[in-house]
């Protein structure tokens, strides 16, 4: 399986999970993730999964400030319903780097790690989740306004012939082409780009 050579060039998230460390799955407890490890999670790349790396980055950053965030240290209140649009694929990428989980998260060993209810639905808000960290109180919300990465080209008329039955092979890479070409300069261009991904400290 060969990924687009971006995937590698995107922003990082590195965090410190407690439970990894005790149980040996890492040394010293620290976890780093890549973009393709998102697309692996969601099956696919596209704008929204893009999107919700770069702000699930970007609310640790502002909650940590140079520390390494703690995996399983933060609540994420989504929003919206899990079955509105996409929230469901950004609360997926939400709970993969923070461990924050719902109802069917783990509930913990010796009455730490555990990261169940962490994550809810229909919280209401401005934003797409508030990030809130469990130890401090410190909280975040965050959203995002792609409106200023447009494709470089109409994608609706692309799709639609990339969809069709006997739509030949060239027309379909370039619907692909065309598409990870949005999601490539959002990752790369505009990863702090506040106009992009915004983040608003919370009382």
């Amino acid at each position: 399986m060969a990924f687009p050579e971006f995937f590698e060039q995107a922003p990082r998230i590195a965090v410190h999970d407690a439970l990894a460390r005790l149980l040996g799955a890492s040394d010293d407890g620290r976890i780093e993730y890549g973009y393709a490890d998102a697309v692996k999670l969601a099956g696919h790349s596209c704008p929204t999964v893009a999107g919700a790396w770069l702000m699930v980055r970007a609310a640790l950053q502002a909650l940590y400030r140079g520390q390494l965030p703690e995996r399983g240290g933060v609540r994420v209140d989504m929003a919206e319903a899990e079955d509105a649009g996409t929230t469901g694929v950004v609360a997926q990428v939400f709970t993969f780097i923070t461990g924050a989980a719902a109802g069917n998260g783990f509930q913990g060993v010796g009455g730490q790690f555990s990261r169940h209810n962490l994550l809810r639905h229909g919280a209401g808000g401005s934003g797409t989740a508030r990030f809130t960290r469990i130890d401090s109180g410190a909280a975040v919300e965050v959203g995002m306004d792609l409106s200023g990465v447009p494709a470089d080209v109409p994608l609706r008329p692309l799709l639609a012939s990339a969809l069709a039955d006997d739509a030949s092979d060239a027309t379909r890479a370039e619907f692909a082409r065309v598409w990870q070409g949005r999601v490539r300069r959002l990752l790369l261009e505009h990863a702090n780009d506040p106009a992009v991904i915004q983040v608003r400290p919370l009382a």
